[in-house]
């Protein structure tokens, strides 16, 4: 019998909005192990079929209950109906075949059931495999790896202890229309309270807000119910949160399981890129800022591989920017380890929530996948996606966030929308954000892993460049901080920077509806970004 390893099947054509593949055979080089002579071998395979593309008409939504369901539970909700039907989602084969009848593995997507048939086969005692071999590519260079059936199951054993600590138990679960899977968690339970320092206790009530805080203005603005999954009808219990579970796969198609819910360490600075990260930003700074407030504007941008990301955020900033960096971050993201194109279809952006106490090194996470932000609030999933999404020229949805200092008890708390409390980081996560933050940003970033050699056309924003305006560029409106005294004020000498303009760029402005804001955003790669 021979194993292969995986090879890059790259035959998939994937666009923003409709999700096509295109049916071509390929010939992919795999780098074979014949288990019975031990010899390594190079050999072609013909893709006899490597996409077998349909559409899914319809998504079934299941709910599972092991308690008693909330007052509220089968509601009518006032969003727009998304309409999965009319987008084909992707369910391409894993598996190509060469002409000796290997079977060649395509990384990445692996079916569970082969995964399962060829843990039993390993752990057999008549199995004759010792090793097998992983061939990858990246790019136009392949890497090798020789995977041992003892290192492959004390990995997977890893991977399943970590998700026992980030998956608590529910008393509900609840299936997304758009493949999530969100379970209802008592609020005591959540990965917060394995914190040392929080162990026992349970989430702080409510802290006073900002003078000249208002809800914000639902004109145009998504909801509370601005996830798709509330769009199943169901929510959660008072007493518990919505967490998205994360799965197995989840943390298989990470570069690390170890790292799994982490930004990758890097240098960090305000005034340049680093590592090939991108940015379209506005900030002030020289000051004592105490908090921040913006509506973002959410839109899908199209994001190129796996290795990047696009996002638009707001950065409550203490430190230097050296390791002792400080950073507390709310907005959306659209990035492929968090949208599945196997399950999903990549379209949809994802709320997210993230902090760093020395510059994305040792500690922090995004969302709950860690112990740090405590969630209170039983309505929205961080991490679950973003419904409705703007259209060029079409109707434009934004989010308001809030993000404040508790002058009572030193905590940061995030609201979204109409007074929504979401819930709040401890103030002892911090060394300089315990005291006030210095720098606030607001604005877009992207990843260019330039993968072919050329600047990436993950797009920014609306993938639209600021000059275009209204409707068709990306924005972020009425943009304030909080000062000392909890006052929620006007910006002092914001600052607008494009470290790549002819890929991304931004145009400020301050009127009387919009206070201070900008547009931002861009392509990417073009004739001016090449």
């Amino acid at each position: 019998m021979t194993i292969s390893g995986s090879c890059c099947l790259d035959t998939t054509t994937t666009t923003a909005r409709n999700q096509r593949c295109s049916r071509k055979n390929q010939n992919c080089s795999c780098r074979l192990l014949d288990l019975r002579t031990g010899q390594a071998q190079q050999r072609q395979a013909e893709v006899a079929h490597p996409q077998q593309c349909s559409r899914q008409r319809h998504l079934q939504t299941t709910t599972t209950t092991t308690s008693t369901e909330s007052s509220d539970s089968g509601r009518e909700t006032k969003n727009p109906k998304l309409d999965f039907s009319n987008e084909g989602v992707a369910e391409c084969s894993p598996f190509c075949h060469a002409s000796n009848g290997s079977i060649i593995i395509n990384k990445g997507k692996i079916s569970p059931f082969f995964l399962c048939f060829l843990l039993l086969f390993l752990i057999s005692p008549s199995s004759p495999i010792f090793t097998f071999v992983v061939s990858s590519e990246t790019g136009n260079n392949g890497t090798h790896q020789v995977l041992h059936p003892g290192e492959e199951l004390q990995k997977l054993k890893s991977i399943r202890e970590r998700l026992n600590k980030i998956n608590k138990p529910p008393v509900k679960t609840i299936q997304s229309p758009d493949g999530d899977v969100i379970d209802c968690v008592p609020s005591h339970q959540q990965p917060a309270f394995d914190h040392p320092q929080l162990k026992g206790q349970k989430p702080l009530d409510p802290p006073e807000r900002p003078e000249g805080h208002s809800p914000a203005s639902t004109a145009g603005s998504a909801e509370e119910n601005f996830q798709a999954w509330r769009l199943s009808g169901e929510s959660c219990p008072e007493g518990t949160i919505p967490i998205r579970r994360t799965s197995e796969e989840d943390m298989v198609r990470a570069s690390s399981f170890r790292s799994f819910g982490k930004k990758l360490k890097r240098h960090v600075r305000r005034d340049t890129n680093s590592n090939g990260h991108e940015h379209a930003v506005g900030y002030v700074s020289g000051d004592q800022y105490y908090g921040a407030k913006a509506s973002i504007n959410v839109w899908a941008p199209s994001v190129a591989n796996q290795y990047e990301f696009s996002l638009s955020q707001m950065w409550v900033i203490s430190g230097s920017f050296g390791d002792d960096l400080n950073t507390i971050e709310a907005g959306w993201q659209l990035a492929c380890w968090q949208v599945s194109p196997e399950l999903y279809g990549d379209n949809y952006p994802r709320f997210f929530t993230y902090w760093t106490t020395d510059a994305y090194q040792a500690t922090g996470c995004y969302n709950l996948l860690c112990s740090g932000f405590v969630q209170t609030n039983n309505r929205i999933a961080i991490g679950a996606a973003i419904s409705p999404t703007s259209s060029y020229t079409g109707g434009q949805f934004d989010i308001s966030l809030l993000i404040w200092k508790d002058p009572k008890h030193g905590n940061w708390w995030l609201e979204f929308g109409s007074g929504v409390l979401v819930g709040y980081w401890p103030s002892f996560l911090f060394t300089h954000l315990r005291e006030h933050a210095t720098m606030v940003q607001f604005g877009g970033e992207t990843v260019n892993s330039r993968a072919s050699g050329f600047h990436t056309a993950t797009q920014m924003g609306s993938g639209h460049f600021a000059g275009e305006g209204f409707g068709k560029a990306s924005y972020f409106r009425n943009l304030q901080v909080v000062d000392w005294d909890n006052n929620l004020i006007p910006l002092s000498n914001l600052k607008l920077l494009a470290d790549h303009p002819n890929c991304y760029d931004i145009q400020g402005g301050i009127n009387r509806v919009w206070g201070d804001y900008f547009y931002y955003g861009g392509p990417g790669r073009n004739i001016r970004c090449p």
